[in-house]
Order: C-alpha cells, then sequence, then structure tokens
C-alpha cells in the first residue's frame, strides 16, 4: 500500500515524539553498535518500532558521513531481475551510472527484488526502501506510476532512465530522442525510394511509443508524403510478427519498407530471423525493415539489422550527473534531457522494389 502523502523525509524527532522519548535517546537506538546497548530493550523496540512506522531508514553507514547525505546512490529497475547480464538491453545503463558515480565520489547501491514482475514494489510493506540511500535512479519499462507520485510527494530524489511523465508533477529524466531518430529514420527510407512505409507500434501507450509515432508522422510530413493511418498497425507481441503478416501487408497496402518497435529481448529478432530463413520474403530485397531501437547486445554471429542505437552508456552517466547536482542543491527544478541516438546502416534496407501498388 503506498504510504500516505507527507513532505519530506521523517526525522529523528519525528521518532522521538511517535515512541515518546527524547531525541537524544532515538540518536543512540539508530547510531547501533555498543552505544545502543544503554538504552533499555523495550525503549529501543519502541523506537525501532516509531522508526518503521514513520518510514525512517537507519543508514548503517551515517557515522561516516557529512550532514544529512551519505554519499550512496540508488539504482532501481521496475523489472523483475536486475540487469547483470552483459547481453541484458538495460545492461549499459547500469555501466554509466556506475562509471558517474564512482567519477563524482558516490557508491552505488542496486536495489534488487525477488518478486515478480506485478508484485516488484519501492513501497513493499509500505516502506520506501529506496531511503537507505541519498536518491536513486529508475529504469524499466513497467512503471508504477503511483509510486513514482509518491516518491514526488515524498521529495525523494530520483532521476528516471527515459522519458516519463506524471499527469501533475514533474520529474527529472534522461532520454533517448526517439522522434529525431525515428523522423530520421523515415527520411533515409524515403530517400531509398519508399513512399509506402509501414509503422509497426507496440500496443501499450508508453512515451518511448508515442515519441517513436510522432518521428515517423514528422519523418513522412518532412518527406513530403502523406500520413496513411492505414500504415500504422499495432501488434500485442513482436514475436508473433510472420511472414503472411509481412505478404498482407505488402499485397494491401503496397507497403515496399516497415519501421517496427524491438523487445529489450530477442523475441522480435528472432521473428525475423525465422522470416528470413523461410525465404519467403527476402529483406531487403522484397521489402526493407529496419528496427526503431536496439536488439539485445548485437555479435557478428546475428543479423545487422538496420537500426538505430540508443546512447545508453552516455544516459546512465547523466543520469548520475544529473541526481548529484540535485542532491548537492545545484539544481532545484527537474531537468530533462534528450540525447541523440546513432543510425546503424546494417544491410536490412535498400531502394524500394518497383511494381509494387500505390
Amino acid at each position: 500500500m503506498t504510504p500516505s502523502p507527507r513532505r519530506g523525509r521523517p526525522t529523528q524527532v519525528d521518532i522521538a515524539r511517535r515512541a515518546g522519548v527524547s531525541q537524544a535517546t532515538v540518536s543512540l537506538v539508530i547510531s547501533g553498535g555498543a552505544v545502543s546497548d544503554q538504552v533499555a530493550e523495550p525503549t529501543r523496540q519502541a523506537v525501532l518500532a516509531a522508526a518503521a512506522e514513520l518510514g525512517y531508514t537507519a543508514n548503517v553507514a551515517a557515522r561516516r558521513l557529512r550532514g544529512k547525505r551519505n554519499n550512496l546512490l540508488g539504482i532501481y529497475t521496475f523489472e523483475p531481475v536486475f540487469p547483470v547480464d552483459q547481453r541484458d538491453f538495460y545492461y549499459p545503463f547500469l555501466v554509466g551510472v556506475e562509471e558517474a558515480t564512482a567519477a563524482l565520489g558516490y557508491d552505488l547501491l542496486l536495489f534488487s527484488s525477488v518478486t515478480s514482475a506485478a508484485d516488484r514494489s519501492i513501497y513493499a510493506g509500505g516502506v520506501n526502501r529506496l531511503r537507505i540511500a541519498d536518491g536513486c535512479v529508475l529504469l524499466g519499462r513497467n512503471v508504477r506510476r503511483d509510486e513514482l507520485a509518491a516518491l514526488v510527494r515524498e521529495d525523494f530524489p530520483f532521476v528516471f532512465l527515459g522519458r516519463r511523465e506524471l499527469p501533475d508533477a514533474d520529474i527529472s529524466y534522461v532520454a533517448a530522442d526517439y522522434v529525431a531518430a525515428t523522423s530520421a529514420m523515415v527520411t533515409t527510407l524515403a530517400g531509398h525510394g519508399h513512399e509506402r512505409i509501414l509503422y509497426l507500434r507496440a500496443t501499450d501507450d508508453t512515451e518511448p511509443t508515442r515519441d517513436r509515432e510522432a518521428g515517423y508522422r514528422q519523418g513522412l510530413v518532412a518527406a513530403g508524403l502523406a500520413v496513411d493511418e492505414s500504415l500504422i498497425q499495432a501488434l500485442a507481441d513482436p514475436a508473433e510478427l510472420t511472414a503472411e503478416h509481412l505478404e498482407h501487408w505488402i499485397a494491401r497496402y503496397g507497403v515496399t519498407a516497415v519501421l517496427v518497435e524491438p523487445t529489450e529481448d530477442t523475441r522480435l529478432t528472432t521473428a525475423l530471423d525465422e522470416i528470413a530463413a523461410a525465404a519467403r520474403i527476402r529483406f531487403p530485397q522484397d521489402c526493407s525493415i529496419a528496427l526503431l531501437g536496439d536488439p539485445p547486445s548485437w555479435t557478428p554471429d546475428r543479423r545487422d539489422w538496420t537500426r538505430f542505437s540508443l546512447p545508453r552508456v552516455e544516459m546512465g552517466r547523466e543520469a548520475a550527473r544529473m541526481l548529484i547536482e540535485l542532491l548537492e542543491d545545484r539544481r532545484t527544478a527537474p531537468e530533462r534531457v534528450s540525447l541523440p541516438c546513432t543510425f546503424v546502416p546494417g544491410d536490412s534496407i535498400g531502394p524500394a522494389r518497383a511494381g509494387r501498388p500505390s
């Protein structure tokens, strides 16, 4: 359950009032170690219970810290497994955060969980688990926006990796510029003579999907092509993409090129590999295809699909920098940064095939 709205973090004074003891007693208990043994056990338990009720996280490293900060940043993912595998889509973000955190003199704490994506929560047990850190970098596709809103109400510092919006609050984020990258991809295809370009979008209406669609529309207009709503199709799971789908779109709509949102795993690229292996549709001879983002880490043994690549390491570095500026009061308002993507030519686009119906 999300805690009731409150401003700021609970203090030792708040705990003292709740437990009916002095602030000095609270300080002895929270400090831990031998000094806490000076406090009677019933009193110590009352202080700890009050701290838990208020959502106060005792930082075991506090004795070595300056002021109210402990020079400890957190990184939390809304995905069920933390990205520590180098093949994972999210792993380069982690690398960038870690590099910047170390360079700027902070330690990094990874918040992980063994629960499923549906159960994964910052507020496990009703308490903000991130409070042990000064602030946190958040990432992941399966975002719980109610928890982002709760963090804002608490004034807990965080930066999101990716553009995320809340209806009644502004948050800091570092995003990939999907709008410009998708628009440029459309322009590239138009330069190859493609006029019937299908955009295969995800069904969920997230900010990255909306940005890609905005870029698709902008690219068509810039290329002097009409926006045909029938060429914007949704597919719930890219793993379900088949040769039959492509044959249908080619025959019915005259499609000569397809733009598709990749998944963070191998589902899409596996489906495309299977289509190519069946030899019913050849890329790019029969249809050009480009990915609007990164597939899992590319290796030379895999098909080099035309795509644009996100600056994931740089995004991680920038998110850590922004968070530290918020913590050190060098920035008081939310900051929003969009970084350019890199075009990867690959081998899956080519000239439009003549003779397609218009």
